[in-house]
This record gives C-alpha cells, structure tokens and sequence, in this order.
C-alpha cells in the first residue's frame, strides 16, 4: 500500500509517516525542495509546487492521500499579510492535490484534509460534534469553511473525503503546549484569561493513529473531529501542566495584555470550543492517550 502526505515533513508530517511506515506502507512526502532529503526503504520525496513540477507521473498507484500542507497559525502575529498567507497556502496546496489526484490514471481509496475545530463557534457551554451545523464568525472559521470546500471537490470526483478537524495538537516538538511549557519552566505559569476557556485538545501520536485510522476506515467520511474523548477548561490544563513539570501555577495574565502582546492571535489561547469526537468513538477508535494528565505524563516523562 502506498500513502502521498503533502506536510509531511513538518509536526504532525513526521508522527504520521512513521505511524504509516510501521504499519506496512511505503509513504511518499510531497515536498517543495527534494534536496538533502534522506530517502529510506519505506520513505521517499517527490517534488511539488515548484516550477516544472509534474509530481502525478510518481504517484501511480497510491491509495492513500493525506493533506497537511498550510502556514503554521501560531508562528506570529496576524498581520493582513500573514493571514493572507495562512489561507491562501491551505487553497493553492488543496486545489493542488486535488488536481493531482484527478490526474492520476486510478483514483486513490481515500483523501484525508486537515482542517480544524476552528470552524466552531466559540463557546463556554456548547457541546459541539460533526453534526453541528453552526459556524464561527472569527477568521479561523472562514479559513476553515473556505479549505474545506476546496477538499470536498474531491468528494465530487468520487474519492472517499475526510475532513479531520484538528484539535489542539500536543506534542513537544512543535505545536501549542512548548510555548505554553515556557513560562511554567520558569515558574511563572498561571491562568490566561478568565481560564474558564475549552481545550479540545489531542496528543500528537493518537493524531497520527486517528488520521491511519480514518483512511482505512470506509464508514469514515466527511467531518471528523481529531480531538481526545475528554476536553479541559483552560485554567486545568495549565493545573496539570504545572504539577508534571513540577512548577507553580500562580500568575494571571489578564485578557487585555494577552490581546495586547498577540493581537487577533490571541484569539487561540482565550476563546475556545468544548469538541467531542464523536465519529472516532462511534467507530471504535481506542484512545491512547483519553485524559490530560496521562498525555502531559508522556510527553513530558523524559
């Protein structure tokens, strides 16, 4: 079995080529710069989005398409610019795949999309599903809705469709939770905002098993919240960051200077959503990591 995954070298790109290659598949990386790329048994690079580029004439026969290519949205302020680029690379690497895949002789089994719980609205009360129906109004969710809608014209050309709609990712490579550590490790942790804030969040190795998961899954389509089974208030996750680290929880940062310091950006930390995955646990997927505490513990047991 083969697996094409634009992304693929970045957070959430490696966790899933490895959880792919361990479980029997050669993986292709659709890369931009194919130079100093370290090829292996079950690894290789193609280029794509470059000039000249014809990335379909390497990809026959691939049953697995997964798209994760996208500017990063916690790598500095929301300048018009920036938000600018964090849609606009989400258009041009769907449209991309999209054609590529349209292109190719025998369609893949599936096409999994990134995409984020974002596209909910912001709530301290509402439980929300992929049965939910009502959108945002803030710029994640129309990045959300306008990404999404490019995936779907791959639905209309008869491959099976996922929408996996990320949580927050936890890892400590990357991600949200290194720069939430920080301040901990200085012992200067505490509650952002009121605290009252949801955090949908997943460990990045159940990420990787829920995406594998959702491709081989046929019953799977669609919308899929890839969040664990049990979201925490704000002001607990930082509770329990503290005491794995071993630090204090005291400070309080204020809504208005986190506003100040991140601009629109702060959005991430101070609203947030209460996601359940409800397609995931439907379909039997068996979470390593359901609670906060054990994936904090994991992550941080080094």
């Amino acid at each position: 079995m083969k697996a094409a995954i634009t992304g693929g070298t970045g957070f959430i790109g490696k966790e899933l080529a490895a959880e792919l290659i361990r479980h029997g598949y050669d993986v292709i990386i659709l890369t931009r710069n194919t130079e100093n790329k370290k090829e292996e048994e079950h690894l290789h690079y193609v280029k794509w989005l470059s000039s000249g580029a014809q990335p379909e004439k390497e990809l026959s026969g691939t049953d697995l398409f997964f798209n994760l290519a996208g500017e990063s949205i916690n790598s500095g302020r929301w300048t018009t610019e920036r938000k600018k680029r964090i849609l606009d690379s989400r258009i041009t690497a769907t449209r991309e795949i999209v054609r590529i895949m349209n292109a190719l002789e025998q369609k893949p089994k599936v096409f999994v999309n990134a995409s984020a719980i974002g596209i909910y609205p912001v709530s301290e009360m509402e439980v929300f599903t992929e049965s939910t129906r009502t959108a945002g109004t803030g710029f994640l969710s129309r990045v959300v809705n306008i990404w999404e809608q490019e995936a779907i014209e791959a639905d209309k050309a008869g491959i099976r469709t996922v929408l996996a709609r990320f949580g927050v990712i936890l890892g400590t490579e990357d991600g949200a939770l290194p720069r939430m550590a920080v301040p901990y490790k200085l012992g200067a942790g505490g509650k952002l905002g009121t605290g009252r804030q949801w955090m949908s969040w997943i460990h990045v190795k159940d990420t990787a098993r829920a995406l594998r998961f959702a491709a081989e899954n046929e019953t799977i389509e669609g919308p899929l919240n890839v969040t664990a089974p049990n979201p925490v208030r704000m002001n607990d996750l930082g509770k329990t960051l503290a005491k794995v680290l071993g630090r204090p929880h005291w400070l309080f940062v204020p809504e208005p200077a986190l506003k100040l310091a991140l601009g629109e950006m702060s959005t991430v930390v101070l609203d947030g959503q209460k996601v359940l995955p409800d397609r995931l646990m439907k379909a039997g997927f068996q979470f390593e990591f359901p609670l906060i505490r054990g994936a904090l513990a994991d992550l941080y047991s080094s």
